[in-house]
């Protein structure tokens, strides 16, 4: 079942965009082709497949926290625009 003109229009008009008519053509085609290839999906069997949000198992790829030895002061501060003693001096930003 093809999307009819007036479809997209609405849907157009839902996402606040507004379309040429050749935008809407070309729109209508690629959503009729979304809309098929959703189509095959709905025809696979999936009896006995459990419902899952993920297809694939998850795992962490970070690294533990682990403490480590600081960077020496004088490196750390030797970009800072503007520093005062061993801080970085920054403007105030409350009043």
């Amino acid at each position: 079942m093809a999307l009819t003109p007036d479809q997209v229009k609405h849907i157009a008009a839902l996402a606040r965009v507004a379309l040429t008519p050749e935008e809407l053509e070309r729109y209508r085609s690629q959503m009729d082709v979304i809309l098929d290839n959703f189509r095959v999906l709905q025809e696979i069997n999936t009896e006995g497949v459990p419902p899952t949000s993920q297809s694939l198992s998850l795992h962490t790829v970070l690294r533990e926290d682990e403490p480590g030895p600081s960077a020496p002061k004088e490196d750390v501060l030797a970009n800072a625009p503007r520093r005062e003693d061993d801080l970085f001096r920054v403007k105030a930003v409350l009043e």
